[in-house]
């Protein structure tokens, strides 16, 4: 059994899957099952069902494209407080899915640290945020029928084998919020193939497909759904970003006479081209984007009055991407989780190690930076104090 950590990158194959497949076709990549044996098993799926209230439509189960009734394999139970919460009954559960009910679980990363590892592992690598939803089946069935998704998925197959029919795309880049929906799609898949325990399949938006495990094998897989990042986006931050200029806050002329529409559009025109003109457009964009992504919640208990100069404790960075850079007077900027904190320039290395994704004794990060353990601690005690760091392991 291999000891090296499961990379979605390497197994994807890198630098020439963005440059060939990302955003263009599906890929297939073969694997070991091995390999992913340590992201999530069956016994961590059944003891989360066990110490988790679920509440539909995070947990559910679906059938033919139809949802489930949850009163089929849950019971209502009333607290003494009078609230109302669905307890699981196992041996309902057992029979729908005995009978082709597919099991459901959305955001999964929140609640397992194997899988969190791998969403931060792909919102580091493709700069986007992940949500991993879990899918689990007995038999052919197909859960949801065939359909397409508004967003790229990375499909890991845990155990079992699952059969993926492919029928490609009927609308380029389709969108949740769109002006048309996509034509059906054709009768004849364009690929029809089979993922066993250890395979990746990547799976650009809008790419009609549908899903069932084989006959009499039960089948685990989690899908990471990674956010887009479309062109009506960049539009929208660029709208805000130009609100800095007075002609576009100013009230658009409805009364005026046509000169002045003319001269108030003219200048609104000015102002897009120049932006639309900038080489590094893209580039700030998405800089904006990662400086804004909403970082993993995570407290620090039991240090709610700051963290104390301990040299084992464990720290590390929340957001899986942010930005460093030193202004024009030496003050080091951290920019990450819509915050940007300023620090004297000696802080810089133990921000760097941070940075890496990894989770470092606050002894390392106060030698890297030739800083005292108090030093470091008060620099850790900023960021925990804006979500912006946390104290131990992913949970």
């Amino acid at each position: 059994m291999t000891t090296e950590p499961f990379s979605v990158a390497q197994r994807l194959g890198g630098d020439d899957f963005l440059a060939q497949a990302f955003g263009r076709s599906y890929l297939v990549a073969r694997g070991e099952a091995a390999s992913v044996a340590g992201l999530i098993s069956w016994d961590d799926l059944n003891s989360i069902l066990a110490r988790h209230r679920l509440d539909t439509p995070r947990f559910r189960l679906a059938a033919d494209g139809e949802p489930v009734p949850d009163y089929r394999y849950t019971q209502p139970v009333v607290t003494r407080r009078s609230t109302v919460w669905r307890r699981l009954q196992p041996d309902a559960l057992h029979q729908q899915l005995a009978a082709g009910a597919t099991l459901v679980l959305d955001a999964v990363d929140e609640l397992h640290p194997g899988l969190h590892h791998l969403a931060a592992q792909l919102e580091r690598w493709l700069r986007t945020s992940c949500q991993i939803n879990l899918y689990a089946s007995w038999t052919g069935t197909e859960g949801f029928g065939t359909h397409w998704d508004d967003h790229d998925v990375v499909v890991v197959q845990l155990d079992g084998a699952k059969r993926w029919r492919l029928y490609g795309p009927t609308r380029t880049a389709p969108m949740h919020r769109d002006l048309e929906a996509p034509e059906p799609p054709p009768t004849e898949p364009v690929a029809d193939l089979v993922l066993a325990a250890g395979d990746v399949l990547y799976l650009p938006r809008g790419w009609w497909h549908a899903v069932a495990a084989s006959e009499g094998q039960h089948s685990l897989h989690v899908t990471c759904g990674l956010q887009s990042h479309s062109g009506a986006d960049l539009i929208t931050w660029l709208s805000e970003t130009l609100r800095a200029h007075e002609a576009v806050r100013a009230e658009v002329p409805r009364l005026a006479g046509d000169a002045d529409q003319r001269a108030f559009v003219d200048e609104l025109r000015k102002l897009i081209l120049e932006e639309l003109d900038s080489p590094d457009l893209v580039a700030r964009f998405a800089a904006a984007r990662d400086a804004t992504e909403s970082p993993r919640l995570a407290p620090s208990l039991p240090f709610v009055n700051g963290i104390p100069p301990q040299p084992d404790l464990p720290v590390r960075l929340l957001p899986s991407r942010s930005a460093l850079f030193t202004d024009s007077d030496g003050n080091v900027h951290l920019v990450a989780g819509g915050q940007d904190w300023t620090f004297a320039a000696p802080v810089l290395p133990l921000l760097e190690q941070l940075a890496d994704g990894g989770q470092h004794h606050l002894a390392l990060l106060a030698d890297r930076a030739g800083l005292t353990l108090t030093q470091a601690a008060s620099v850790v005690t900023e960021l925990v104090n804006g979500n912006a760091a946390a104290l131990g392991g992913n949970r």
